[in-house]
Formats: C-alpha cells, structure tokens, sequence
C-alpha cells in the first residue's frame, strides 16, 4: 500500500509540476487506480471506496454544468460578499504603468529570455559627448560648499549654463527644442552630477521627471505643447508639479485643494472657468517656478460642463503671477540649497484650457500621474543614489589604501573590510539595478511595480553605503568644510528615503500589494470577473481563472519541495559557470515566493494589505529577486568577466540571503502557524541554504577598491573623475597614484626603521637618512615625500576662523 501511495503521490506531482490541464489529471491518476485495482495489494472493498472517491472528485471537477453551480457559482457569491472594494485612486494605480519582470517572478518559473533579450545598455553619441561634454564642464564648475554656504542657491552663472546647454530638456522631443535622450542617457546625466552636487542634481532632476514636462509631452494639447515645451527646454520658464500638501502626503488621493467650475472674468472677458483654492509644500523648484503644475479636485455643482457634480482629480498649468497665488517663500531640505517650498492658492480663476489636455481631461489626474511617476521613481532616484555609492566607492577605496594605522593601510584591516565590502557589493548591485531598469523603459516598458523596487531598495542601500563609509572616514567624514565629500552625502540621505513614495509606505504598501493583484497570472482576472456586472459572463470569467490559479498552487508547491530538496541543481539554467548556480537558485527562491504568496492571499484575502509587516517581507523577497536578476543581466552584460566574479558572488549571495530570510520572515509569523510550519517544510525541508557572503568573498570585494583597475573603473564608470590635489575627492585619487607608485621603496625605508637604521620621525629627516645612508636615492626620496605630502594633504579636515566682519566661520 505504501508503494502504491507513493507513485500516487509522484504521479500527482508529475501534473502538478508541469501544470497538466485537468482531464490530463483525472487520466493520470485514473490509470494509477486501474493498476492498483487489478494489483494483489488490492481487495474489492478497498478498490470500490477508492473509486468512489475518484469519482466523486473528478466528475464535479470535469463536468462544467456541475462545476459552474455547485463549486464556481457560490465561491463567487461568497468573494463579492466578502471581497474589500477598490477605490478609484487604487483602481488607476493598478492600470497604471505596464506589467514586465515582475510578472515571471510571480509566475514561480521565470523565463530568462526576456531578460537576456534586452540590448546592452549603450549611450548614444549625443548622450555620451554631453556627458563628456557639458556635464564634465558642469562638474568642474561646481562648489557645493560656497552653493551652501554662501550663495544658499546655485549661482547664476551655474543656472545660466544649465539652461544655455538645454539641461532641462533632456526629455523634451528635438522638435520642441530638446535633447531627447534616452532613459540611460538621463540618469547618467544625473548619476555624475549628483557626486558634485546635490543641490545641481536635483535641480536637473525635477523639470525631467514628474512635472509639466512629461505631463505635456503625453496628454498636452498640440497648443499647450507648442507653448510650453520650447519654453521649457530654453529654461524660459522653470516648471514645479504642486502634488503634496499638509493633509494629502502619502495619501495624495485625499487632498482638499478644490477647483470649481463657474463664471468668472479673465483677461476682461466672462468665461466659464474655474476657482482654485489650495495650500501645497515641499514642492522643489517652487519658490523660482514660472510654471506651476498643479492637481487639485474638481467640481461642477452647478452643471456647467456636465450632469455629474464630482469630476475627480485634474491637472492644470498656472502661470504664478495670476492673482491669487502666493509664491515665494522656501523650505531647507537637509541643508542642500535646491529650491524647494510652499504655495497656496486664494480664488484663483483660471479658463478651461489651463487644464492639462484641455477640457477632455478633467478628472484623469490621478491616471495621468501614476502613469509618469515612473521617471521619479525609475531613474532620477536611483541615477542619485548610484551616483552617491559610485563617487564613495572610489574615494572611500582610495582612502582606505593611503590612510595608515599601526603603520599598515587601514583598509587591509577585517573589521575595515567588512565595510568596504558592503560598500563594493551595493555599488555592484545599485548599478545592475538602474541599468536594467533603465532598459527596460527604453524599450518601451512601464513598469510601476520594479520603479517601486528601484526607488526603495536602491536609497535605502545609498544609506547604508554612506553610513559605512562614515564608519571608515571616522572624523574625516564629520569634519564639515569644504574638502569633505561624505558628509554632504549624508546629509542627503532622508530627501531620497522621503520623497516620491516614502520608503516605509513603498516598502509596507506598494511593491507587493500593488505587484500581487498587477503581476500574479490569475489574482487579477478574478477580482475582474468578481467585479463584472454581467452574471453570466463573470462565472464564466471567474471559473476559467480560479481553476487555472488552483492548477498554479499545486504546481508551485511541487516545484518548491523537488527544488528544495535538490538544490535546485537539475533546473535548467540560461548562462553556464559561475552564473548558473544563481539563475538556478533564484528559480527555486521564485517558486517558493509565489507559493508563499498565493499562501498569503489565500488566508487573508483583501485583508493583508493591512498586514503590512507580512506585505513589507513579501516585497523585500519579491525586491531581492529582482536586484539579483539584474546582477546577473549585468555580468552577462559585461562580458562575464573572471574578476568580476568576487562582485557577483557577493551581490547574488546577499540578495539570496535576504531574500530567504524575508520568506523566513513571513513563516514564522504565518496567521496560522501550523500550515506555516507546513509551508516552511515545503520550502526549506532541508536547511536554510543561503547564509550570505562568507568573510573570503567579503576579503577579495574589499581588495578590488583599494588600487586602481579595469574591474574598479568598471565599478565605477561616468563619475566625475579627476587628480586635483585641492578637490575634495581628487585629492584621495591623486594621493592613491602617488602611494602606490612608491609602495616598494616606502617598504624599503620601513624595514630600515624597523633595525633603527634611520630615525622615524620626522619624515624628511628619515628620507634624508635613507639617502645619506644609500637605502633610496634623492630622485626616490622626492617621489616618497610628495607622497606623504599628498596623503596628508589628503586625509587632512578643514579648519575655521571666526571672521568678525561677517561674524560667520570661515574656512582656513
């Protein structure tokens, strides 16, 4: 008996795993029970209860008449009872923006060709002469501690290159005047800014992401855009989108800012138009705006444009000298001087054609957001936080080889290497992020969801390799003056965290509740067929889907116990080497997400978006898969390339491990623990296989940042590079040629010191020794000195004066 409910229970997992349709299902095991009844195990009592059983499930399940009424029918009945409504902002979420990877990481089988498919991603000539051009020129022009300090803004001469070299218009259609660059093109513009300045990146960021700009270029009128875009991309006019407000932040579906259609006078004429009232803040480029977009709700009590009084959020282009609006005043967003501040509106009136699309519009706003948030959210963030892990993982590299402590570079110290290897594997990942992201809008996707992911996971990882780098810097790092890079670095840390979508509602809210209904293969066809007015089309809709996501859990569970207990080692995968242990695991980490998920919804239905802890663990799994995905697209990308190999195990170990652990998560606080102890056992039914990266991988990532080389460039490409001794990070670089270039004789005047051959200190008398003594010659002797001159002058802090005159602090 024990045999035969053996090969039951393989032949079961045999159509689960390869998703048989549920004829094939019924023959399968039929056939099983046909052998057992004709075998000597069997009696006649034994084989007509079996038969009875088969019977009794097959036929309901196979037979549409009866399936649709006594299976279908009332578990429809009971959803539309039971089921939570959508409302109208988390409905135009949800259409929002195209469904890509997430989708096969959902499906618990990725298809690895749509990924590997993808170009690599290349500037074109335009975007990288720009980039070596106009960007290059712009970052030697930068002074972030005078823009701070002294000048609380960019100086005029900055904005005036800005607009003269058409950085606003890195979006905008050549037609309209503008660059037209590609997504890549746009956040390696952003990505080398941002190391120089935060305060140019963001002023660069925001007319190309969220704003007017984009808003026109999909939904303006051909007037509007025949206005506005060449103004804009002269830097004519400065746009500002007006979206937050004090009682609408993450909740911006909730605002009160109100529009009303009515009649008013403009420009000397009755017109039917609309009055605004609002108050908005944290609105960056507010205060020097000259285009103010704003969103607002409007309504139509007296039925001028139509029947219906509510008409939903809309958009509109106010111009900020119209009566009425009050502009002007400016926040101080953690001390970086990118304009930034409030402003309210009293009655103002404006005519219909200020509506973004004219008239046709009204009350598509919140569509027409969430379809361009992905710009925000996919490339100027992640362009400024890559940037920031780019610019400390070169530098901090450097400082780590030059800076010496017990007369060994601090950077060959365990503890020192641990951070350094946080901070190498994260720049690794940040980058494959963006890049594939990147990709992917510029072959037309528009995927809400991974923009989600990129946003959270890439600042949130910005924050912990500034915080490293802080660690290794010590009081290099929190010496403010105009020579510390770092510290302005963390100083910009929450501004990424906070805006577009703070981290914590991304994280708790967004990624997975917003990617399970979009990305899941079936949840989504049945909330569609459960909210279908028509009866009979909807059953009918609601069968089909619910049977196909039944089919779909059996296989994932198969799937997930045949993965775990082989290690996933029989899975096809795409890439051999080194690559192909981690397309293998990451598969089985997808199958095991996906039944998890499904485990999720099923329990707690409509109610897990308020389960936000178990929300936030599925995200970070589902947000792992992804960054570990793109590393793989990355090494592909490069060439696979054998020293590049420390990276990529570090990176993919990382995203495994959190990625389990995030799993992990979500079972031990299953709503029911013994079915996640079930799960759990399915899932993992040997061990916990991911343990992260081992202390040697961590020693071999470490290394790579300490001298120069084709993988550090790699790890580092289209940043602001320079040697200049009196540059805040040119020093650390100029300073790592020079130590370098010199290491075999420093060890030769070491050794001498050691047997007292020549005193230690001071530096030049103990040179002068070496050469009196002929350990060095004068010529090497000169090359040591300027070497210790330059990593002193490296790793020296800024000094102030208290100037009486200005009664302010000066640096010395």
């Amino acid at each position: 008996m024990l045999t035969w409910f053996l090969i039951l229970i393989i032949v079961i997992g045999i159509a689960a795993y390869f998703q048989l349709p549920q004829m094939t299902w019924a023959a399968m095991i039929g056939a099983v029970l046909l052998a057992f009844s004709f075998s000597d195990t069997a009696n006649l009592v034994t084989s007509f209860l079996l038969w009875t059983l088969f019977l009794t499930v097959v036929i309901p399940l196979n037979v549409a008449q009866i399936r649709l009424q006594y299976i279908s029918k009332p578990l429809l009945d009971f959803m539309r009872k039971s089921m939570p409504s959508i409302s109208q902002t988390e409905q135009e979420a949800l259409d929002a923006g195209s469904v890509w990877w997430e989708a096969e990481l959902f499906s618990g089988d990725p298809d690895y060709r749509k990924i590997r498919e993808l170009p690599v991603p290349l500037l074109n000539k335009e975007e990288r002469e720009f980039l070596d051009g106009p960007v290059e020129q712009l970052c030697k022009m930068l002074d972030d501690w005078k823009i701070t300090h002294e000048d609380h803004d960019l100086p005029p001469e900055i904005w005036a290159f800005l607009k003269q070299h058409r950085f606003f218009a890195m979006i905008i259609p050549k037609k309209y005047g503008g660059l037209e660059f590609s997504a890549l093109g746009h956040s390696s513009v952003v990505m080398k800014v941002a190391g120089r300045s935060i305060t140019a990146a963001v002023t660069i960021m925001v007319p190309n992401s969220l704003g007017p700009g984009e808003l026109l270029m999909h939904y303006g009128t051909e007037e509007q855009k025949n206005h506005y875009l060449p103004r804009l991309a002269s830097g004519e006019d400065i746009p500002c989108f007006a979206l937050t407000g004090p009682d609408a932040g993450s909740d911006a579906g909730a605002m009160p800012d109100t529009g009303v259609v009515c009649k008013g006078v403009f420009d000397g004429k009755e017109i039917t138009g609309i009055k605004l009232n609002w108050d908005k803040r944290y609105i960056t480029l507010g205060p020097v705006a000259t285009v103010l977009g704003l969103a607002f709700k409007l309504y139509d009590p007296d039925h001028l444009l139509s029947d219906e009084a509510n008409r939903g959020i809309t958009l509109a282009l106010i111009n900020p000298k119209t009566p009425g609006v009050e502009i002007g005043n400016r926040h101080f967003t953690s001390n970086h001087m990118f304009m930034n501040g409030p402003n309210r509106g009293r009655d103002v009136f404006i005519p219909l054609d200020w509506i973004i699309g004219g008239p046709d519009y009204i009350g598509k706003g919140w569509t027409m957001l969430m379809n361009c948030l992905s710009a925000g959210r996919a490339i100027s963030l992640p362009a400024l936080s890559t940037g920031a892990g780019k610019y400390v993982t070169r530098y901090t590299g450097a400082y780590s080889r030059i800076r010496k402590q017990f007369k060994t570079p601090i950077g060959h110290f365990e503890g020192v290497e641990e951070a350094l290897a946080q901070i190498g594997g994260n720049c690794y990942i940040m980058n494959a992020a963006r890049t594939l992201t990147l990709s992917a809008l510029d072959a037309g996707e528009s995927p809400s969801v991974v923009s989600g992911i990129v946003k959270y996971q890439l600042t949130e990882r910005m924050r912990k390799v500034v915080n490293h780098a802080l660690d290794i810097h010590g009081g290099h790092g929190i010496c403010m003056g105009p020579h510390n890079f770092l510290g302005r670095a963390y100083q910009g840390i929450p501004i990424s965290i906070t805006v577009e979508g703070a981290n914590i509602l991304t994280r708790s809210m967004i990624v997975f509740g917003q990617g399970a209904l979009r990305s899941h293969p079936y949840l989504l066809r049945e909330v569609a067929a459960v909210n279908n007015p028509d009866a009979e089309e909807g059953l009918l809709e609601f069968d089909d889907a619910l049977f196909s996501h039944i089919g779909f859990i059996a296989c994932n569970t198969f799937r997930s116990l045949w993965l775990g207990l082989t290690g996933a080692r029989l899975v096809a995968a795409p890439s051999k080497g080194a690559a192909m242990h981690y397309y293998q695991q990451l598969t089985r980490m997808s199958a095991a997400f996906a039944l998890l998920s499904d485990a999720c919804l099923l329990i707690l239905g409509g109610s897990l978006k308020r389960k936000e802890k178990l929300s936030g663990r599925l995200a970070d799994a589902l947000s792992n898969m992804y960054l570990l995905t793109a590393v793989l697209k990355q090494f592909d990308d490069d060439g696979q390339k054998a020293e590049d190999l420390p990276l990529l195990k570090w990176a993919a170990e990382d995203c495994l491990f959190n990625t389990q652990e995030a799993l992990k998560g979500v079972l031990r606080n299953f709503p029911i623990p013994a079915l996640g102890w079930a799960l759990n056992f399915i899932i993992f039914p040997l061990t916990k296989p991911h343990g992260g990266a081992d202390d040697k991988l961590g020693h071999q990532v470490a290394r790579l940042l300490l001298k120069p080389s084709d993988v550090r460039d790699r790890l580092t490409r289209d940043i602001h590079l320079n040697q200049d001794p009196n540059d805040a990070m040119g020093r650390l670089e100029h300073a790592l040629h020079l130590v370098l270039e010199t290491d075999e004789l420093e060890r030769k005047v070491r050794d001498a010191m050691k047997i007292g051959l020549i005193p230690q200190f001071p530096v030049s008398a103990a040179l002068a020794k070496a050469v009196e003594i002929n350990i060095v010659t004068h010529e090497e002797a000169s090359r040591l000195q300027a070497a210790h001159d330059a990593t002193r002058n490296a790793i020296r802090v800024d000094e102030f004066n208290f100037d009486k005159t200005t009664k302010s602090w000066k640096p010395v």
